[in-house]
């Protein structure tokens, strides 16, 4: 069934149809804007509230230890994540239903005025062409009823016997043009007749309904359209879903993360002084002969350790802080004191690691002059040497102290990450400065291929220059200090940062 062929009278009706279809498409694209407003609204005050809530700091720092605070801080950043997925959703509706359906709209507008133009010059047509018919008509008509008169007034004459013959000729000849020209109009009028219906037909049979088609074409693409901004209007949600299970799925996982043992455990060791409550006071016996004034003192003192704020409540400056931390009470001053130890063992570490890896290079520039001078590293390594030997004497001072405090050094974390030992050598003599010799037994052999991801001009004094893709054989792993050595398929041995390449 077509617009063309079954309603090819119902010029208005389709014509009111299709309009109201682009009403409709025009009052969801409004509607969907406003959603995107209440999107955009939602999503700001939603930011707004995490941010309002979200530690700054001072205080709010300390409390972030314990887990319920963190696990609230947790949900604050779930919930800015959830925000900027409402955005997204709002984004989306913006780009590929609003703007899209707006353009759309806009052709649609113009295609439907530019048919409903074309059916209105057609009728023009056909109007035009009917007055014409209509006017040969009463033209054929007023000439037909002249000559009817004409002929009747050539008879009456030739019937009287007081007419002359010329008054007879004079008659028919004015009776013979009469019918002359009503036999044109006649003619004329069957032409343009003919003409007429010709173009009504034309009209109806094919110019209205190609209109007709046309506007019902428009009208579909315009519901199928519409269509996909409805299926949009859900699929832009349904995108983010997966994405904002995950924030509630976030949420859900800090509140499991708190713990109020752990809360209170941790509560402990963060106020713990290791201090014991002040003990009896003892019983002063007056009929002894003591004298007052030393119970008059001992209730002093107990006043003096306990008040209303606790313990020492008594106003006095705050001592100064102490490498020793002799100053904090004994709970605090060992926890201080092995975090202290923890970050020294940490920079030792680092140094050793770091002095491995300059005796490395170095026997790799003894071995092969040409990839560095070995005398250029020793500076460096004298440095590093000097500062391991500072590092240790820190590191034992800071265990006597731990020690005197009454704790335990607790570095077994660090050395079970020592794979060897590297003794201080005071004398700077680098020729014996690690004990492990086994360390360099396979130190030649490769470990394995690697891959150049990018190019390295191997400008640096013991590097190597490689070309991305290049296929490479790797010497030495990356010892720490971002630096593998690898070698070449022209035999061209060095170091190459270990960024650029790809072990496999």
């Amino acid at each position: 069934m077509t617009w063309g062929r079954d309603l090819w009278d119902q010029y208005e009706n389709i014509e009111k149809h299709t309009q109201s279809g682009l009403d409709l498409t025009e009052r969801y694209v409004k509607f969907v804007k406003e959603r995107v407003d209440i999107e955009l609204n939602y999503a700001k005050q939603l930011r707004n509230l995490s941010k309002k809530y979200t530690r700054r700091g001072g205080k709010e720092e300390l409390d972030s230890k314990f887990s319920n605070h963190q696990a609230f801080q947790d949900i604050l950043t779930e919930l800015n994540d959830y925000a900027g997925q409402r955005e997204v959703v709002a984004e989306k509706l913006t780009t590929m239903v609003c703007a899209e359906l707006t353009r759309h709209l806009h052709e649609l507008k113009i295609e439907r005025k530019g048919h409903l133009a074309e059916y209105k010059k057609a009728q023009q047509n056909l109007e035009l062409s009917f007055k014409c018919m209509e006017n040969s008509k009463k033209k054929f008509e007023k000439e037909w009823r002249e000559a009817e008169k004409a002929i009747q007034q050539a008879e009456r004459i030739e019937q009287e016997s007081a007419s002359t013959k010329a008054d007879v000729d004079k008659a028919k000849q004015l009776s013979h043009l009469k019918t002359h020209i009503a036999d044109e109009c006649k003619n004329d009028y069957a032409a343009n007749l003919q003409k007429y219906n010709t173009e009504q037909k034309g009209l109806y049979y094919i110019e209205i309904p190609s209109i007709f088609n046309k506007l019902q074409d428009m009208d579909e693409r315009r519901v199928v359209k519409l269509a996909e901004g409805y299926r949009l209007f859900a699929e832009t949600e349904k995108v983010v879903m997966p994405i904002i299970a995950k924030c509630l799925d976030g949420i859900n996982t800090a509140s499991s993360k708190t713990s109020e043992k752990q809360d209170s455990q941790l509560f402990i060791e963060l106020h713990k002084t290791g201090l014991v409550p002040p003990a009896d006071v003892e019983f002063e016996d007056y009929s002894q002969g003591i004298k007052p004034a030393g119970s008059d003192t001992a209730v002093n003192q107990t006043k003096l350790r306990i008040g209303k704020k606790g313990f020492f409540n008594k106003k006095r400056q705050k001592p100064p802080s102490l490498e020793d931390f002799s100053h904090l009470p004994p709970e605090q001053r060992r926890k201080r004191l092995q975090q202290s130890i923890d970050e020294i063992n940490k920079e030792l570490q680092k140094e050793k690691d770091q002095s491995v890896a300059l005796e490395k290079m170095k026997e790799v520039y003894v071995s092969n002059s040409q990839l560095g001078d070995p005398n250029s590293l020793e500076p460096q390594m004298t440095q590093t040497c000097q500062t391991i030997h500072t590092l240790k004497g820190k590191l034992a001072k800071y265990e006597a102290w731990l020690s005197e405090a009454g704790g335990e050094t607790n570095t077994s974390a660090i050395n079970n990450n020592q794979s060897r030992t590297v003794p201080v050598n005071t004398s700077h003599n680098q020729d014996n400065f690690y004990e492990d010799d086994d360390f360099y037994e396979d130190f030649d052999d490769p470990l394995g291929q690697c891959t150049a991801l990018y190019s390295f001009d191997g400008s640096g004094e013991g590097t190597v220059c490689m070309q991305e893709g290049e296929l490479l054989t790797l010497m030495e792993k990356d010892q720490g200090d971002g630096w593998v050595r690898v070698r070449r398929r022209t035999g061209d041995e060095g170091y190459v940062p270990a960024s650029y390449v790809k072990i496999s």
